[in-house]
C-alpha cells in the first residue's frame, strides 16, 4: 500500500494498515511529517504551531494517542473561559455559560443582555411568542436564530462563534449537524430558547484535551510506531500522478532536493493507494486515477486564515483578564479572534514562566482575506500585537513582543457547513468505484482533529478489508 501525504490524516491511515501487518509506504512532499500539527522555536519556547489540542467527543482521539503514545500527559484546559470583544463602546463580555453556538437559553439572563442589550433582549423574547416551529424547513443556523431571535443574537453571539472558529458565516451553518437534538428540541418545546435549554440537560458536555509538552509528540510517535512496523517513509517526495493499469496502480513522484529543485521522476506500485492530501492535490491525482478530469475542476472549499503567535512580556496577562479565548465581533477588529494559550495551558505558562504570555491572532473571514496579507512579518506581528491589545483589554505594543511567527493556512469548513455532506458524498462515490483506492484529509471528513482521525481510520480500515479479504468485507 502507498500512502500519498504525511499530514495527521496520512499517518493515522498509514498506521491502521501496518500495524495489521500490512507492508506501507508513506511519500510526503514536504521535508516534514504533521501536516497542520507543528511547532516552532519562538523567544527560547517550543511552541505549537496549528492543531493545538483536540475534541474530546468520542473518544477517538484519546484512544488513538493511547496506542501509539501510551506515557503521554494527556491535559485539560486550566482555564477555558471565552468572552466576545468588539462591542459597543469597545466593550467586552464572558460568553454566557446557558448557551449552544452562542443560541441563549435565557435572553433576560444578565450575561446575554449585556452583550446584546436591552433592544436585542426584547427583540429575542419575540421568539417565546411567535409561532412554533422546527428545523426542518430551515437548515441554516443562521437564518434560524435572525428569524426566531434577531440580528443582535446573531451578529454578537453566534456569528463571532462561528467565524473565529470554523471561518463559516452563521448562514453557512447546517444547524442540524452542528447542534444535534435541537432540532427535536424545537418541537417540543416551540420555541429556539427553550430549545436550548433543552439540549443543555441532557448533552454530554464537550471539552478539549492537549498534550503536556505539545501535539507534535502524536506525529513523533505515530512515525515512531510506523518506523518498528517497517514502513518506508519518504519525505521530500512529491506523487505527480497515480494510475492504474494491469490491476496495480502505480504511483509516479518527482523528488524535491532541499534547493526546490525537482528530480527526475520515480514509480511505486501498489495494490491500494491512500490519498491524503489537501483537497486541489487530491482532486488533481484523483482526477487522473478515476479517469474523470471534471473531478479536479471543483474549487477547494476553505478560506484563508492567517494565525500570528505572539510571545510577549505582559506580566497584566497573569491574571487572564479574558479567559482562554477571545472572539471578536465582525467588523469591530481586524483580527477574527485570539487565543491565551498560557492561560490556557498550565505546562505552557510553566514553561514561559511568570509574566511571559503566547497569544495567537487569528485573522480571515468568509470573503474578507486577512488584514495581514502582504505585509511583512515584522509588521503582520505588530498588527497583531495591536489587535491582541484591544481584545485583550490590556495595553500592549511592539516593545513588549519577545519573538513572534506568521503561519498561513487554508481554513477547511467542519462537518457542519451547509452543503459539505452532499460534496463529501459525491466524491467518495466517485472514489469508492475504484478499486484500491481511498482518500481521507479533512477536506473530506471536516476539520477537526477527532474528525480527521476517526475518518482516516474508518477508511483505512474499509481499504484494508477489501485488500485483504475481497469487496464484500469493506460493506
Amino acid at each position: 500500500m502507498v500512502v500519498i501525504g504525511g499530514g495527521i490524516a496520512g499517518l493515522v491511515a498509514a498506521w491502521e494498515c501496518a500495524k495489521v501487518g500490512m507492508a506501507v509506504t508513506l511519500v510526503e512532499a514536504s521535508d516534514r511529517l504533521g501536516g497542520t500539527i507543528g511547532s516552532a522555536r519562538i523567544a527560547g519556547l517550543e511552541l505549537e504551531t496549528g492543531v493545538t489540542c483536540w475534541s474530546t467527543r468520542g473518544g477517538t482521539v484519546r484512544g488513538l494517542v493511547d496506542d501509539v503514545l501510551p506515557d503521554a500527559a494527556i491535559v485539560r484546559p486550566r482555564d477555558d473561559r471565552e468572552w466576545i470583544a468588539g462591542l459597543p463602546k469597545g466593550a467586552a463580555a464572558p460568553l454566557p455559560a446557558e448557551q449552544v453556538l452562542g443560541i441563549p437559553a435565557n435572553p433576560w439572563d444578565e450575561s446575554v443582555r449585556r452583550i446584546i442589550g436591552w433592544g436585542g433582549t426584547w427583540r429575542a423574547y419575540v421568539d417565546r411568542l411567535r409561532p412554533p416551529l422546527t428545523i426542518g424547513a430551515q437548515r441554516s443556523l443562521g437564518r434560524l436564530v435572525d428569524g426566531r431571535m434577531g440580528d443582535m443574537v446573531l451578529d454578537r453571539l453566534v456569528a463571532p462563534l462561528t467565524i473565529d472558529r470554523f471561518g463559516l458565516d452563521p448562514v453557512d451553518v447546517d444547524v442540524e449537524v452542528a447542534a444535534p437534538g435541537l432540532s427535536n428540541a424545537l418541537t417540543r418545546t416551540g420555541w429556539l430558547g427553550g430549545a436550548v435549554a433543552d439540549v443543555r440537560v441532557d448533552a454530554p458536555s464537550a471539552s478539549i484535551e492537549g498534550l503536556d509538552g505539545g501535539m507534535p509528540q502524536l506525529t513523533a510517535a505515530l512515525a515512531e510506531r510506523l518506523a518498528e512496523r517497517e514502513v518506508a517513509i519518504h519525505t521530500g517526495a512529491l506523487a505527480t500522478g497515480v494510475v492504474r493499469s494491469d490491476g496495480r496502480w502505480t504511483v509516479e513522484l518527482a523528488t524535491i532536493a532541499p534547493d526546490g529543485a525537482v528530480a527526475a521522476p520515480d514509480r511505486l506500485h501498489a495494490d491500494a493507494v491512500i490519498v491524503a492530501t489537501d483537497e486541489t492535490t487530491a482532486r488533481a491525482l484523483l482526477a487522473a486515477a478515476l479517469g474523470s478530469p471534471a473531478f479536479a475542476d471543483v474549487a477547494a472549499a476553505g478560506i484563508a486564515r492567517d494565525v500570528v503567535t505572539l510571545v510577549v512580556d505582559a506580566p497584566e496577562l497573569d491574571a487572564a483578564p479574558r479567559g482562554a479565548h477571545v472572539h471578536a465581533v465582525p467588523g469591530a477588529s481586524r483580527a477574527t479572534g485570539l487565543v491565551h494559550e498560557t492561560a490556557r495551558w498550565e505546562w505552557l505558562a510553566r514553561d514561559a514562566g511568570a509574566g511571559r504570555h503566547v497569544l495567537r491572532v487569528a485573522f480571515g473571514a468568509p470573503g474578507i482575506a486577512p488584514a495581514t496579507e502582504g505585509l511583512s512579518d515584522a509588521d503582520a506581528a505588530v498588527m497583531a500585537v495591536a489587535e491582541a491589545s484591544v481584545l485583550l483589554g490590556v495595553q500592549l505594543d511592539e516593545g513588549r513582543i519577545a519573538g513572534a511567527r506568521r503561519d498561513a493556512y487554508t481554513l477547511v469548513p467542519p462537518a457542519s457547513a451547509l452543503g459539505r455532506r452532499e460534496r463529501t458524498d459525491a466524491a467518495r462515490a466517485a472514489i469508492s468505484r475504484a478499486p484500491g483506492l481511498a482518500a481521507v484529509g479533512a477536506w473530506l471528513s471536516g476539520s477537526g482533529l477527532a474528525q480527521v482521525v476517526a475518518d482516516a481510520q474508518d477508511e483505512a480500515d474499509r481499504l484494508r478489508r477489501r485488500a485483504l479479504w475481497g469487496a464484500e468485507a469493506a460493506e
